[in-house]
């Protein structure tokens, strides 16, 4: 990054900066209030006003770079920076941004109710990358997909999900979070928590930003891009970020090949998670920002406490 990028990225920082220490603020009066009050009712009303501080503050900031920097997205902007907990008055406030479209979007396997047979054989490649059993491909297509008929190789339908000792049913419809694959066969909690760093669960069919996915996706997206390779490309990366579809492309090596209507270099949804300690009460919010409108102005897809 040249000088004068830096002085760029450190302008935005001071600005994330200053969206911060005015949630912090904001809080802090807010709080004075709900001090007042009492149990666990108080504690849920201060987590409810952290993701909406927050919420505000990172669609701020995420919409200000979106106007500074266009479509291009990559980790050395300022909004994905690591920022220090920062302190206010009797307790402090923390929070970071994390591009989702560099992660594989689980929701790319069925397209209009049906099975996508590229992204799902992109899934699989994954889950070899990662040592875990491709019939999980199987199990995921049948939760998402529309049809009530299992997938050959460790598919689950109504009849499965039926038998088990507390039944249910198949989803049939798009993930909402990655929440929901505890749900899934096969899905267990160290099958989920393998899998965390390199997928998530998107509203809509999604490109991959090369500039911020982990050498595991691209080498699961890029037909004939091994990991040892992506792991170059992802250090080659580092030092300049890929300015458009063509910059990546020329730097995939012969025999890798990738259609360019499922790559892209920015991204449009953000997860952004939020901390705050105040006295002895601790509250942990997350939403997910979708910066797709005309005007740039990230909207809430979900928000949850945890």
């Amino acid at each position: 990054m040249n000088r004068q990028a830096r002085g760029a990225a450190l302008l935005m920082a001071m600005a994330i900066m200053a969206f911060a220490t005015v949630a912090a603020a904001a809080m802090l009066a807010a709080l004075g209030t709900w001090t007042r009050q009492s149990g666990l009712a108080a504690d849920r009303v201060q987590a409810e006003q952290l993701v909406v501080a927050g919420g505000d503050w990172a669609g701020a900031v995420l919409r200000d770079d979106r106007h500074a920097s266009g479509d291009v997205d990559h980790p050395g902007e300022p909004w994905a920076l690591r920022l220090p907990p920062m302190p206010f008055e009797n307790g402090e406030l923390a929070g970071r941004i994390d591009d989702q479209q560099g992660l594989f979007n689980l929701n790319n396997l069925v397209r209009g109710g049906k099975l996508d047979l590229a992204q799902c054989a992109r899934f699989q490649r994954l889950l070899s990358i990662l040592h875990l059993p491709a019939e999980l491909a199987d199990a995921l297509a049948d939760w998402l997909d529309a049809d009530g008929v299992p997938q050959p190789a460790g598919g689950a339908e109504d009849a499965y999900y039926g038998a088990l000792g507390h039944p249910y049913l198949a989803g049939n419809r798009p993930l909402v979070d990655l929440d929901e694959l505890a749900w899934v066969r096969g899905f267990d909690a160290s099958v989920r928590s393998r899998l965390a760093p390199f997928v998530t669960a998107l509203p809509a069919t999604t490109a991959l930003n090369v500039n911020t996915a982990p050498a595991e996706v691209l080498a699961a997206v890029v037909d004939g891009l091994d990991l040892d390779a992506a792991r170059v490309l992802v250090a080659r990366r580092d030092g300049t970020f890929f300015r458009n579809n063509a910059d990546f492309l020329a730097q995939l090596g012969k025999g890798a090949t990738v259609p360019e209507q499922d790559i892209r270099v920015g991204s449009d949804y953000f997860l952004v998670t939020l901390r705050v300690t105040y006295g002895k009460a601790r509250a942990r919010g997350q939403l997910l920002l979708a910066r797709n409108d005309a005007a740039h102005r990230p909207g809430v897809v979900w928000r949850k406490l945890r």
